[in-house]
């Protein structure tokens, strides 16, 4: 379980997030969808550690942060790693032995190739599989299905479900209901920093 109580966020006198409220369970898929710059990342980056703010995140993890498997909008890569190397990185950052990465290569990617060459899409894909082979328990999505093909789009999607059933609490955001109706069980919608209405989604 996760649960945010009151959280708020400015940036001087800029407010970004306003009071929200918001519990997700486990082996539950929840969606996040709002406008562009409605505050979907801003919420994000509070709940993974990077943002301060005002308020509680309370979990049943002693360090939360070490449970969240964070892909963002537009991942960043170091000039001179490859995606062999970069997935290597991050799972030996949670303490993962994983010895052969090309079983986990779920997108067919060249990751003997400088990460930072990739397409928009191959990055997105490549951070996928780096916080997959990680074993998170909390999975933040930050629209995960801008910018890949449709292909990959279902691949994202059956990994979401199996994720469910595993147990884990997914996390996901778009600026477009559709994308998240098909995929959810519940949608919070974020308009101007607040959470305006809640939508349970039987599938």
């Amino acid at each position: 379980m996760m649960h945010i109580e009151h959280l708020s966020k400015s940036y001087g006198a800029h407010i970004v997030l306003r009071d929200i409220s918001l519990d997700f369970e486990k082996g539950k898929v929840y969606g996040i969808v709002g406008e562009n710059g409605s505050g979907k990342t801003t919420l994000f980056k509070c709940i993974i550690g990077i943002e301060p703010f005002h308020g509680h995140i309370r979990s049943d993890y002693a360090d939360l942060k070490d449970h969240i498997g964070y892909l963002p909008t537009d991942p960043y890569f170091f000039s001179k790693i490859t995606g062999r190397e970069y997935l290597r990185l991050l799972a030996n950052a949670r303490g993962v032995v994983e010895n052969d990465v090309d079983t986990k290569n779920i997108f067919d990617l060249p990751l003997d190739q400088y990460a930072s060459n990739y397409s928009t899409g191959m990055k997105k894909k490549l951070a996928m599989t780096a916080i997959l082979i990680q074993q998170n328990d909390i999975y933040i999505l930050d629209e995960p299905y801008n910018g890949v093909d449709i292909h990959s789009n279902m691949i994202i999607t059956e990994i979401i479900d199996r994720l469910r059933n595993l147990q884990k609490t997914i996390i996901i955001s778009s600026h477009i209901f559709s994308t998240l109706k098909e995929t959810c069980d519940q949608i919070h919608v974020l308009d101007q920093g607040q959470i305006t209405r809640s939508v349970g989604v039987q599938n």
